[in-house]
C-alpha cells in the first residue's frame, strides 16, 4: 500500500446480522466515526423500527447520517454518496477513520464502485412510483416491471421494494431502463480512498433467530408508540402518505393491527417474516 492511501472500513450484510457491534469494535480499534449506509436510517420518524442505533451505542462513537432526513426528502444512493463524501474528506482531514455501515448494497456499491450520471428524478414521478407498488403489491409490481423492463425485471427479487420502485421510475423518468443507464461507465472515488471491505453473514438458522427476536424486542421497547405518532403525522399531511420510510420493515402489518385489521400475533408474524424474507 502506498503511503498516501487512506483507509475507508465499509462493514456489510443482511439486517440484523450484527453489523452495527462489529462497527462499534472497529470504532473503538481505529479511532472512527460511524457513518450510516441504510436506505430507511437515513430517514427520521421512526428509529426504533428501523434499527437505528440506541442513545448509548451514540454515546460511545459519534454517528452520522442517521435520522438526517425528513421522511418526506428523498434520498437515492445518488444523493446519499453526495451527502456522505464531504464526511469523509472531512473525517480524513481530521485523522478520524470513517466506518460505513448499512445493509444498502447500493449505497455501498455507489461510494465504492462509483455510480452512473442518471439524472435527478421529479418528486411526482417518485410518488407515483411508490403508490404503483402498493396499489399492486410487491409480485404484481415486481411483473409489471418485468413486462416493460425485462433485464432489470431479472436481476431484482420481488421483495425488494426500494430498488423496484427506484427501477420504474427511472424508466417513467427517462425512457430508459436503469440497466442503461447503469452501463454508462461511473464516477469513481478518490484513487487515494482505500476501501476495507468487511462482510458480517451469520448462519442462516441464527441469521432467522435474530430477526424474530429484534422485531420482538423492537415491541417491546416503543415501535408500536412511535408509529401511532407517526401514523398521526400523516393524518396531519406533516408526512406525506407515499414516503418510502411509511413502508420500512413491518410497519404495514403493524399499522394494519393499529387500525384493527390484523390480530396483534398475525402483525408480529407478517412482520418477523418480512424481515426474513429480507435479510
Amino acid at each position: 500500500m502506498t503511503q498516501n492511501k487512506q483507509t475507508i472500513h465499509v462493514i456489510g450484510g443482511p439486517t440484523p446480522s450484527g453489523k452495527s457491534a462489529c462497527a462499534l469494535e472497529f470504532a473503538t480499534k481505529y479511532d472512527g466515526v460511524i457513518i450510516n449506509a441504510d436506505s430507511m436510517q437515513v430517514y427520521d420518524g421512526l428509529p426504533i423500527l428501523t434499527a437505528q442505533p440506541s442513545a448509548q451505542d451514540k454515546a460511545l462513537c459519534p454517528h452520522l447520517l442517521y435520522g438526517a432526513l425528513h421522511p418526506n426528502e428523498s434520498c437515492s444512493a445518488g444523493n446519499w454518496k453526495e451527502m456522505v463524501e464531504p464526511i469523509i474528506h472531512a473525517l480524513l482531514c481530521d485523522g478520524k477513520t470513517p466506518i460505513i455501515v448499512g445493509g444498502s448494497g447500493l449505497y455501498i456499491k455507489a461510494l465504492v464502485e462509483g455510480l452512473s450520471p442518471i439524472p435527478d428524478i421529479p418528486q411526482d414521478i417518485r410518488d407515483a412510483a411508490g403508490e404503483k407498488q402498493r396499489e399492486l403489491g410487491n409480485p404484481n409490481f415486481h411483473a409489471k416491471l418485468t413486462k416493460r423492463d425485462p433485464v432489470m425485471g431479472a436481476r431484482l427479487e420481488p421483495f425488494n421494494t426500494a430498488r423496484l420502485v427506484r427501477a420504474w421510475e427511472v424508466l417513467e423518468a427517462t425512457g430508459k431502463s436503469l440497466s442503461e443507464w447503469q452501463d454508462i461507465p461511473p464516477l469513481s472515488p478518490p484513487e487515494n480512498w482505500e476501501f476495507h471491505i468487511t462482510l458480517v453473514m451469520p448462519e442462516r438458522d441464527r441469521l432467522y433467530d435474530r430477526c424474530n427476536r429484534r422485531f420482538e424486542w423492537m415491541l417491546e421497547n416503543g415501535a408500536l408508540e412511535e408509529l401511532e405518532d407517526f401514523n398521526n403525522k400523516i393524518q396531519r399531511q406533516e408526512i406525506n402518505e407515499n414516503a418510502l420510510l411509511a413502508h420500512a420493515l413491518g410497519v404495514d402489518p403493524l399499522r394494519a393491527y393499529l387500525n384493527g385489521e390484523l390480530s396483534r400475533e398475525k402483525a408480529i408474524e407478517l412482520g418477523q417474516r418480512e424481515t426474513r424474507q429480507y435479510a
